[in-house]
């Protein structure tokens, strides 16, 4: 009845060859005229929008120095765990490639609850800003409210820089979820 090709098709990309795409779509239409084929929009319209926005929270040491945040991969990047995907992170390099090293943490009870590793020019500290770019294709379609940690709220940064709220999330919006 029906055939859903997925989202992964990056569409937008320059060199993603769309002409294939519209054939191989019409010859399976023409070959199967009473099927329905789905195509999702997926990352190809959202693929590099979307900062998250966290906080250091804690910084501990286990073997390693882990910076806790107060954002989940498990609640608010269920891809940065299921794809696995790499957010890129403003300021950050790879492991090793600049001074401190840290594994961006969440504050749930899972242990695989790890953003990855990064390093940075300057030590992280409690309170600082860490930014997460390239998050909206799945921060708030695919968001949970695991062990309680707060979604994120959404907003939108104008272009004269003024910060335009859109929508916060509370302690009812998290009980209205386990009804």
């Amino acid at each position: 009845k029906w055939l859903n090709m997925g989202g992964g098709h990056l569409i937008t990309n320059p060199s993603y060859d769309i002409d294939r795409l519209i054939r191989i779509i019409k010859d399976t239409h023409a070959r199967y005229p009473r099927l329905e084929i789905y195509l999702e929009p997926g990352e190809a319209i959202s693929a590099g929008t979307g900062v998250l926005v966290s906080e250091v929270i804690d910084i501990v040491h286990n073997g390693m120095q882990i910076a806790i945040l107060d954002v989940s991969a498990t609640a608010h990047m269920p891809d940065v765990l299921e794809m696995p995907y790499r957010p890129d992170v403003e300021g950050a390099s790879e492991p090793g490639q600049k001074a401190y090293t840290y594994r961006l943490g969440a504050p749930t009870c899972l242990s695989g609850d790890v953003i990855g590793d990064y390093s940075f020019d300057q030590p992280l500290a409690v309170g600082d800003q860490v930014v997460l770019n390239d998050m909206s294709h799945y921060t708030m379609v695919k968001n949970t409210t695991f062990n309680g940690v707060q979604l994120p709220s959404i907003a939108i940064l104008q272009e004269d820089g003024e910060i335009e709220m859109i929508r916060s999330f509370g302690y009812d919006d998290y009980k209205g979820r386990l009804a």
